[in-house]
């Protein structure tokens, strides 16, 4: 039963929520919800580090979800992730044939303690469901190693207490949280004696010369009651906020979306802050894998394939009497002679070149990119959308061109534009249009017009992928210009509760319908 509100009708959680089995079984919760801006050009708002592939072939999304699978005692993974990234999130676990608990949306960002008490409310034994909480963004070398750890923490949790894996420190690092161990709790693990802020160099070495620290990784094991009793104990307002959002939660597609207001009134703090930093029954666990949570471009660097001068390079990259770098490039040719210790980062509209050691005071370039109020921070060139993505080429005062792909099977919502019109052009593949009440069905090199004001929809009923050219010409061409009447992605809906909110502000009905819906 659902602690709290047991008696809660709400049919949109009775019809997603899996039966558990009254037997202890550990459900991991992969907290997907930030920003990655570190990394940046790459990571960005809108596509964050989580959902990139810096390491291998798949993203860290993937890497996480899949180092848990083929384990009989491992539930489906509950995904908590932000609203705009839904879509993302869901198309990447598609890839690689992963099924989830459930993706929970947050309307907004309320760190990691609010996060894992929506989960843990949710669950529906929370006496036998051990959640083991972690970052989708970091790297883990040994697989099995990390099982084990895993298993080994849940057997403590079990007993009642709130574990945490602690990473053994290879160095003074100065950008990690710290645990100090206390006494033993069996033949490897400890209990916590305090946790630390991140250190100044000479403290990093003094910890790092006792051996009684460890690096704080963020990953939690504990049972699900004992997290909410020690939510109720230290931090009552958390339990509360989350339990009404998930009281008023609404089921969309496959997601389970979180009351937006509720939520909001949960305190902005993490786990640690809000719990294990006052809880007397916390453990650490020292890790017996190699860890990094690739939190800078350095330390990509780190954990790199490095070539016989140790440089790092992804893309189509050509270096000479170069090295220790770090040298990627998206889509175009990167020359490097003479360089020592650099990082150059090339995206298709940003390229960012540092000192590798000083390429954490990327943070101030973002913030500044920020201040401008530039898309750059935002999003890429490539937007993607649940349909496909779309990319800008060109733009000008009054027009732009746009490359767009629709994925088989995927269909555009039924929309109209106020303030412009569209030229399609297809290049490959097979496009359904309904253009006013006309419906035709175009292929390679042919047009259709869609003048403004018109509605219309694009469909690929085909089993390959759609590529068209988007000319769009108009006094205003931003995306939201956009009027959704039918959406197979649940899109309508948002909009619609959008201009409810615009007519309570008395905002004028043709502002109300350029509203972007989620």
């Amino acid at each position: 039963m659902l602690l709290g509100f047991a008696r809660q009708k709400n049919k949109a959680l009775k019809l997603i929520r899996p039966a558990l089995e009254t037997s202890m079984k550990i459900l991991p919760v992969i907290l997907s919800g930030g920003s990655g801006t570190r990394l940046w050009p790459v990571s960005r708002s809108d596509y964050p580090k989580q959902l990139q592939r810096l390491v291998g072939d798949e993203t860290l999304l993937q890497q996480t979800v899949l180092r848990l699978e083929a384990a009989d005692d491992i539930m489906q993974p509950l995904i908590i992730c932000a609203e705009d990234q839904r879509f993302l999130v869901a198309q990447q676990l598609q890839e690689k044939n992963i099924k989830a608990s459930l993706i929970i949306l947050e309307p907004t960002a309320r760190s990691t303690a609010p996060a894992l008490a929506t989960a843990a409310l949710w669950v529906q034994d929370p006496e036998n469901t051990i959640l083991v909480a972690m970052p989708a963004d970091h790297h883990i070398d040994n697989k099995q190693a990390f099982l084990e750890n895993i298993r080994h923490a849940a057997q403590l949790a079990a007993q009642g207490y709130l574990m945490t894996l602690g990473i053994p420190p290879t160095h003074a690092h100065t950008g990690y949280g710290y645990i100090e161990r206390g006494s033993a709790l069996d033949a490897q693990a400890f209990t916590v004696k305090q946790f630390k802020e991140k250190p100044d160099a000479p403290t990093a070495q003094a910890y790092l010369e006792t051996g009684r620290y460890f690096w704080n990784a963020g990953i939690f094991v504990f049972r699900a009651d004992h997290y909410l009793a020690a939510l109720a104990c230290h931090e009552p307002k958390v339990r509360q906020a989350c339990q009404a959002a998930l009281a008023r939660a609404r089921a969309d597609l496959d997601f389970l979306r979180l009351d937006k207001e509720a939520f909001m009134q949960a305190p902005n703090i993490s786990i640690d802050y809000a719990v294990m930093e006052k809880a007397d029954n916390a453990g650490v666990l020292p890790a017996s894998f190699a860890w990094n949570d690739i939190g800078s471009w350095q330390a990509l660097w780190q954990i790199g394939d490095k070539d016989e001068h140790d440089n790092v390079i992804a893309g189509d990259v050509i270096v000479k009497d170069t090295a220790r770098s770090l040298i990627q490039s998206e889509d175009r040719l990167i020359a490097a002679l003479g360089l020592e210790d650099m990082l150059v980062i090339d995206t298709p509209d940003a390229l960012f070149v540092s000192r590798l050691d000083k390429a954490d005071e990327v943070k101030d370039i973002v913030a500044h990119i920020k201040e401008d109020g530039r898309s750059e921070i935002k999003e890429h060139l490539r937007v993607w959308r649940p349909w496909g993505y779309y990319e800008r080429i060109d733009q000008g005062s009054r027009f732009q061109v746009k490359q767009i792909m629709v994925r088989p099977g995927g269909k555009l919502s039924l929309q109209k534009h106020h303030h412009r019109a569209e030229h399609w052009i297809v290049v490959s593949g097979t496009a359904k249009v309904q253009c006013g009440e006309e419906i035709k069905t175009l292929s390679a090199n042919q047009s259709i017009y869609i003048p403004q004001g018109t509605k219309h929809r694009l469909e690929n009923t085909s089993l390959l992928p759609l590529y068209l050219i988007e000319v769009q010409s108009g006094d205003y061409l931003g995306e939201d210009d956009i009027v959704r009447f039918e959406d197979i992605y649940a899109r309508v809906e948002a909009t619609a509760t959008l201009f409810q909110q615009d007519d309570e502000s008395d905002v004028h009905e043709e502002e109300q319908e350029r509203k972007v819906s989620l």
